[in-house]
């Protein structure tokens, strides 16, 4: 990979956790006798992203990943390994460095809640040193861009959180940030609102090139947005590729779903495959991926059908079973 915005090379970190025993007698001997488990948040990771990538960070709950981002950004110590972002190891902490990233978390406020979202513009045009020229042509650009241009002088605590969350990103990308770190963005939102903030980002990594990284409980942002996905689990990477080839690797069945021209019972089409759905006259079957032809078949040449297809699982159940597998 050429032009690497960022370098990861077997990157870990491990945190030192307190283990009390349970109930008084613990609590006592605590005080003379503290014990610690380490707990290895990030087991020797190794990726590189290039410029103006648009990638998906994936996994489940405890996975490791906002515990990476904060290495990328700065805000954690490595235990070990390397990482580079726009050539600057992170934790150092440059002014430099950190005027050419962006952090925004979904469960994280950074306007200042009694202030207006312009007087929070005007703070950090101040911390970034962003002069009046790009700072009119960017807030202009953004809040239209956000479609927020009529909420800039209302208090934040009297936005939506729809409104708030646009208003982070508007705050977030003043400094026109080269990289930019997604976590979990779209929370908490209505279908209306994720769906706003999806085009957002896609049209900001397309028109500043920013090189972005997302991480989504929400597999819907993951497909509109991402043709590289990383998958990550208790730590460790293990799929670092197109989200398209997920389907390829990891998908054990095909879904069969039939229309029947007479009422079906539960017996007879167990021999077909697992059912997951059965009214009288339709069902959905999972089949083994390499049988999916021969299935069909035998469907086919056992029973009267009006019509039925055969698709591949959804992307989401896939990563799912997955996580189920890995636990």
């Amino acid at each position: 990979m050429n032009n690497l915005a960022i370098k990861v090379s077997e990157l870990s970190k491990t945190f030192q956790i307190y283990k009390k025993e349970p109930g008084i007698t613990g609590s006592l001997k605590s005080i003379f006798n503290r014990k610690y488990v380490d707990i290895k948040a990030v087991n020797n990771i190794s990726f590189g992203i290039e410029e103006s990538e648009l990638i998906g960070f994936i996994g489940p709950n405890g996975a490791g990943k906002t515990t990476t981002l904060k290495m990328l950004s700065g805000l954690l110590y490595p235990t070990s390994g390397t990482v580079e972002v726009l050539g600057f190891k992170p934790y150092e902490r440059k002014a430099k460095f950190q005027k050419q990233f962006s952090l925004i978390m979904g469960q994280k406020n950074q306007l200042w809640w009694d202030l207006s979202v312009w007087e929070s513009l005007m703070l950090n045009k101040a911390i970034y040193e962003v002069n009046d020229v790009d700072f009119k042509k960017r807030v202009g650009e953004l809040s239209e861009m956000l479609e927020i241009s009529d909420i800039l002088h209302i208090q934040t605590r009297k936005l939506s959180l729809g409104q708030r969350m646009k208003a982070e990103l508007l705050v977030s990308l003043l400094h026109s940030p080269k990289i930019l770190f997604l976590d979990e963005p779209t929370i908490g939102l209505d279908v209306v609102a994720q769906k706003r903030m999806r085009e957002f980002i896609e049209n900001y990594n397309s028109n500043y090139g920013a090189t972005i990284i997302l991480t989504s409980h929400y597999m819907e942002d993951v497909k509109q947005l991402c043709k590289r996905v990383i998958i990550i689990d208790k730590g460790i990477v293990i799929y670092d590729g197109l989200l398209e080839r997920i389907v390829d690797k990891f998908a054990s069945h095909k879904i069969i779903k039939v229309d029947f021209d007479e009422t079906i019972s539960r017996n007879d089409l167990q021999r077909i495959g697992e059912i997951k759905e059965l009214s009288d006259i339709a069902a959905t079957l999972y089949v083994p991926r390499d049988e999916a032809v021969k299935r069909a078949g035998q469907l086919l040449s056992s029973f009267n059908i009006r019509d039925f297809v055969v698709e591949e699982m959804p992307i989401e159940e896939i990563i799912s079973q997955i996580f189920e597998v890995k636990k």
